[in-house]
């Protein structure tokens, strides 16, 4: 079930009603409720998937209970492995069993030997991923004592499954959710109104900006080899405006439809494309999936304890891993070390805690070295997206080759439709950096002048029928 379809607009104002006249306001019927409308949502997607679903969470939510309950150590490390390892297992057989076999039989054919491997005839569970590091987040916090286990199987549930969070996140934490989770809620008008605006906020992104830029971006990249070098300029950085509106567009709609039940989840962007550096531009991109990694891979690795060394090692572990958590192919691995390159000078030399705070703060315009910085990034960025677009690492050399020709200094093609979109990038880019110091890019509660607020939505709204291309799947529930 898409977040634009027309389903799921059937669905939630369902929910909606439920949930806040017809359960008594009680926590615990609410939570039943939300429990029962995830796995529809879920099961929307593939029923025969429910049950991994299901017994992913009862591992978890089992392992929790015998490690509290452990009579020693020891006991508490068995439990505490055999979920990982079941979950990981789970995680490596779906998503990189193939990968792996057909990487090794293709090691064995360069060294002129004839290998047949089966593989696997399945297809990928949707947010497999991101319920999955829901779940040993959990884990792992029990182990190491920073949480008591959910006792009530159905609050856990919700923790794991809440709808609007299951297939594409943001990755939540058992300390941030489960809290909410486990007390009664209280509807709020001007939370609830802010949700609709972070909900519109997200359409807009998904369905004009990133559906817009899919068709140019598809166009250009299947027939790299035959388009001008402006053309591919133009397909790297409509990939990059499609995927930020994709993702970004999500999280959106999920914090909005999570705040319209009276839940607050983890900010998951933070305006990515106005950063002065990599190091920054990591700080404000999914950010849940980057604390995750900081927090249970970086300090667990003995994060920069053990000095410079050991900083720059754990740290290029961690892009490596998060490249390769988006995908199995070899590009996603790629891109991950692309940035990793990129971001060590900024570690080597102290700084990449720099710009913490949002660039022009308080400011209209940025300054003439800000401009520089956000352009250098922003272009550097585009191009390890080229790598994460590309089908193979070989064929994205050969795409940025073809961006080293006279043809550069042409104009791109005029496709059917490139100005509308280019015009919403002009929107979206000029809302963003305006409310930049806010939590979306549609956070206007504190504009007093009414009439203009609502010119403002049934703009956007307009834009979105006129310009919204059809509907199309969120990138990353392949992830």
């Amino acid at each position: 079930m898409l977040f634009n379809s027309i389903q799921f607009a059937l669905f939630f104002p369902i929910v909606f009603i439920l949930y806040w006249f017809a359960t008594g306001k009680k926590f615990q019927i609410q939570n039943i409720l939300l429990l029962v409308s995830s796995y529809y949502f879920y099961g929307c997607w593939n029923w025969h998937f429910l049950f991994l679903l299901i017994f992913s969470t009862g591992l978890d939510y089992f392992t929790g209970l015998m490690m509290a309950d452990a009579s020693n150590k020891r006991m508490k490390q068995l439990w505490f492995w055999l979920s990982v390892c079941v979950n990981l297992g789970f995680l490596g057989v779906f998503k990189y069993y193939n990968f792996f076999i057909d990487s090794f039989a293709e090691l064995l054919t360069n060294f002129g030997l004839q290998a047949h491997f089966s593989t696997l005839q399945v297809i990928l569970p949707v947010g497999i991923s991101f319920y999955t590091f829901h779940g040993l987040s959990y884990v792992i916090d029990i182990y190491n004592d920073r949480i008591k286990p959910e006792r009530n199987f159905i609050n856990y549930s919700v923790f794991v499954c809440f709808f609007p969070l299951l297939v594409a996140g943001p990755i939540e934490r058992a300390t941030h959710l489960l809290p909410q989770i486990t007390k009664d809620r209280v509807f709020d008008y001007s939370k609830a109104a802010d949700g609709l605006r972070q909900i519109l906020w997200g359409l807009f992104k998904k369905i004009v900006i990133a559906d817009n830029c899919a068709k140019f971006v598809n166009t250009i990249f299947d027939n790299y080899q035959t388009q001008s070098a402006s053309n591919l300029v133009l397909g790297a950085v409509m990939f990059a405006f499609q995927i930020y509106g994709d993702f970004s567009g999500y999280s959106d709609i999920a914090l909005g439809t999570a705040r319209l039940l009276g839940i607050e989840l983890l900010r998951n962007f933070g305006f990515p494309y106005f950063s002065r550096d990599i190091a920054e531009f990591w700080r404000r991109w999914h950010i849940s999936l980057t604390t995750w990694f900081r927090d249970y891979l970086y300090v667990p690795l003995g994060g920069s304890r053990g000095g410079k060394w050991m900083s720059i090692r754990n740290t290029f572990i961690i892009f490596l891993v998060s490249g390769f958590w988006h995908g199995a192919n070899w590009t996603f691995l790629f891109w991950g070390a692309f940035h990793a390159a990129l971001f060590m000078p900024l570690l080597i030399l102290g700084r990449n805690r720099l710009h913490t705070n949002s660039v022009a703060e308080g400011k209209l315009l940025p300054s003439f070295r800000e401009f520089i910085q956000m352009m250098t990034t922003f272009g550097l960025v585009v191009i390890g997206w080229i790598f994460f677009r590309a089908p193979s690492i070989g064929i994205a050399f050969k795409y940025i080759e073809g961006l080293f020709s006279t043809s550069l200094f042409t104009l791109p093609t005029v496709f059917v439709g490139l100005g509308k979109t280019v015009f919403s990038i002009f929107i979206l880019l000029v809302f963003e950096w305006k409310l930049k110091e806010r939590k979306h890019g549609l956070e206007l509660s504190g504009l007093h002048n009414g009439m203009l607020r609502w010119l403002i939505y049934y703009s956007i709204v307009l834009m979105i029928l006129e310009f919204g291309a059809s509907s199309q799947s969120f990138i990353y529930f392949q992830f």
